[in-house]
């Protein structure tokens, strides 16, 4: 591993590293490209050169040859073979870019294409797994040929054999040059300077946005931004870093986690001035936010503006933190916290109020930004793996540096799968074993900063403009409740989750045996059979994390006074006042909190299990390979249907917990012909036992409720005396 976090390549024959050979070829070969391309240039401007247009009139048999001969060496295949660059709106445009539409690719873009070969080729020396992976090789060659539809077929495979997370990753070091083969072999002309752009690397910062308008980007600006000081907690006071070094702030951005909070620190350096140090994490996962700027939203504005709510919102910290005029400053960021830093270092009035010293970018798309200050050193350290620095059309085989004078770190590391290898965390790993030498670098670039730390202070970010994130509907009172996994929040909230629920109906004899061992407990009766559940959520975005979840339930009647059609009765009255619920027989989740709290909360018989369910689209599909559990198909016509609020019932030793579930969202009731579960013969028990013995596998459901896009909130379970 080189100091610059790069591993050697293959050496060539000549004893020269094969992938710094193929890089300066893609230099040459992309140079010979750009001639090619302003010589069609050239020649697109003579042709519709006013003075031309105007001897073919006046000498219609010399001049309309000339113009014919021209119009031929631009179009041809023989000759440049693209459309005409600069050609004006009208015919010669057109004709041009028929070409194009018709097949025949510009001279110019062919041989970038080639340039972009050799980049890929560079990669390989360092990825040879892709070349190995039949799946990825079959996406690079469908791409580099232009078949489209062998293309998509191959990207779908990839997707469903590695799953999304492992596909993202291996993509990542190819991404740009993917993209930039498919924009210049492609059919529309309108891609060219995209294409481009992503070939040569010469064009990031000119048109970031690639046709993309700044007033629709501007759109996406949720508001004016705020920021208030609060206090740390215990907790990570003990782990805030009170002597200044790269890892101790990389640490410290770790320990604030993604909740919309920064760090402002004084550092006493070695020669006794204080100097200061801004510390910003990344964009919390899962849906915007509209408490914080701290989101997808943000980060995407951050991306391609200088302007935001999160650089404003940093603004109005570091004014009431009272750092004083000419102060040095050191701006330290993870994933959007790095872009957000690189725009206030390209604030010239913020340059000028402060001398920004230092840039560190970790995990960030930062290659279209340049500070104000050239004098401000600037590193950028990425995982050739991580996605998200690739967003600014800069990827890991790219032939040309934008910025020669930063210190940039792309390495490989251990850590492949998206979102693990973006993590701070394995960042911090990998700068602690991987690469040390780019940590001892950046710690030498930093050594003014080197010192004890005398002031903290955390600010959190808001944007004053819009309410909480699920207001009014979440906006809840809370109360920690202790569990093995940590104290957890209760009601827990849900943000952002889809649903499905498939209803069966079951032998009430089967239904009663499958109940808690007390005689007054019993299932709900319809037309003399009982009702089995089997719901499937998808939760993207909650307080105790994302995670995927199958539940097995029946329906049961009051525990004291079960009377017949008590269900019926029960949708009369609001949910706190119900009786009946459902019992919940089987539970499995893929995350450990998911499962902890089901267990210790409330009481439910949960499995960590691997889940994977896509409910947003038309179609219901789950797969469970521990449980061998399958779902799917398309349900029948729906309606609506009112709140699906529920009573759900566990036990806990020799008591029953009864917790509340609350939900907002537009749920359908549809038929349940056009949905089927199937369990593979060697299925997991318990699960797939209580599937079997309800005699529900391989089964329609009568009826199906969905719910594509809902909130919810669970209550801590409120334990009864039965």
């Amino acid at each position: 591993m080189r100091a610059d976090g790069t591993a050697p390549g293959r050496p060539a024959p000549d004893g020269q590293d094969a992938r710094e050979l193929l890089r300066r070829c893609a230099r040459d070969v992309v140079d010979v490209a750009e001639g090619i391309r302003a010589v069609s240039a050239r020649t697109s401007a003579t042709l519709f050169a006013p003075a031309l247009t105007a001897s073919a009139r006046r000498r219609p048999r010399t001049g309309v040859a000339a113009r014919w001969a021209l119009l031929r060496a631009l179009t041809s295949r023989q000759g440049l073979g693209g459309s005409a660059i600069v050609a004006p709106r009208g015919v010669g445009h057109l004709l041009g870019a028929a070409g194009e539409v018709l097949g025949r690719e510009s001279l110019a873009a062919l041989v970038a294409v080639s340039s972009l070969r050799l980049r890929i080729a560079a990669v390989l020396v360092d990825h040879p797994e892709f070349q190995r992976d039949p799946g990825m090789r079959r996406l690079t060659e469908a791409v580099a040929a232009d078949r489209d539809l062998e293309a998509v077929r191959a990207l779908r495979a990839l997707f469903r054999d590695q799953g999304a997370q492992r596909a993202l990753s291996g993509l990542a070091p190819l991404m740009a040059e993917l993209l930039a083969i498919r924009a210049l072999l492609d059919e529309d002309p309108k891609n060219d300077e995209t294409g481009w752009a992503l070939a040569t690397g010469r064009e990031l910062s000119a048109d970031p946005l690639h046709g993309v308008s700044a007033a629709r980007l501007a759109g996406l600006d949720k508001g004016e931004g705020a920021a208030e000081a609060v206090e740390l907690t215990d907790q990570e006071k003990q782990v805030v870093a009170t002597e200044g070094s790269f890892l101790g702030f990389l640490r410290n951005i770790e320990a604030l986690s993604t909740d919309g909070r920064i760090l402002v620190q004084n550092v006493r350096g070695p020669d006794g001035v204080v100097r200061y140090v801004v510390q910003a994490p990344g964009m919390a996962p899962g849906r915007p936010r509209n408490d914080s700027p701290q989101d997808f939203v943000g980060a995407w504005r951050n991306l391609f503006m200088t302007d935001s709510p999160y650089t404003r919102s940093m603004l109005l910290a570091l004014a009431d933190y009272g750092i004083p005029r000419g102060a040095d400053l050191a701006l330290i960021g993870h994933s959007e916290g790095g872009i957000a830093v690189m725009n206030l270092a390209q604030d010239e009035e913020f340059c000028r109020t402060y001398r920004v010293t230092h840039v560190v970018a970790v995990g960030s798309p930062i290659d279209g930004k340049k500070p104000a200050d050239p004098r401000t050193w600037v590193a950028s350290i990425t995982n050739q793996h991580d996605i998200v620095p690739v967003l600014d059309g800069r990827g890991a085989g790219s032939a040309f540096d934008p910025h020669p004078h930063w210190y940039e770190v792309d390495y490989i590391g251990p850590t492949h799968e998206f979102p693990l290898c973006h993590m701070l965390h394995e960042y911090i790993e990998h700068l602690r074993t991987v690469v040390p030498e780019a940590r001892e670098h950046v710690d030498e670039a930093l050594a003014p900063y080197r010192g004890p730390v005398v002031r903290t202070q955390a600010y959190q970010l808001k944007d004053r403009a819009n309410p909480p994130e699920g207001y009014p509907f979440l906006t809840l009172p809370t109360a920690s409740v202790p569990t093995t996994a940590g104290p957890v929040d209760m009601p827990v909230r849900y943000y952002d989750s889809s649903a499905a629920h498939l209803c069966f109906p079951v032998d009430a004899g089967t239904a009663r045996s499958l109940l808690p061992g007390v005689t007054w407990m019993t299932p709900s009766r319809l037309g003399g059979r009982a009702m089995a559940v089997l719901s499937l959520y998808e939760h993207r975005c909650t307080t105790i994390g994302p995670y995927t979840e199958a539940v097995l339930s029946v329906l049961v009647d009051d525990l004291w006074r079960p009377r017949p059609y008590d269900v019926a009765r029960d949708l009369l009255r609001r949910v706190d006042l119900r009786r009946t619920g459902r019992y919940v027989l089987s539970l499995a989740v893929t995350s450990e909190e998911a499962r902890v709290v089901a267990r210790e909360v409330w009481g439910q018989p949960a499995l960590r299990m691997t889940v994977e369910a896509d409910l947003m689209g038309r179609e219901v599909s789950a797969r469970s390979p521990d449980l061998g559990l399958t779902v799917d198909g398309r349900p029948g016509p729906g309606v609506r249907c009112p709140e699906a609020d529920w009573i759900l019932y566990g036990r806990r030793g020799e008591s029953t917990v009864r917790t509340l579930v609350r939900a907002h969202g537009r749920l359908r009731l549809h038929r349940g012909g056009g949905v089927r579960l199937r369990l593979d013969t060697a299925a997991a028990e318990p699960f797939a036992g209580q599937v079997r013995r309800l005699g529900i596998d391989a089964a329609r459901p009568l009826f199906v409720l969905t719910c594509p896009q809902f909130m919810l909130h669970r209550s801590s379970g409120a334990v009864l005396p039965r």
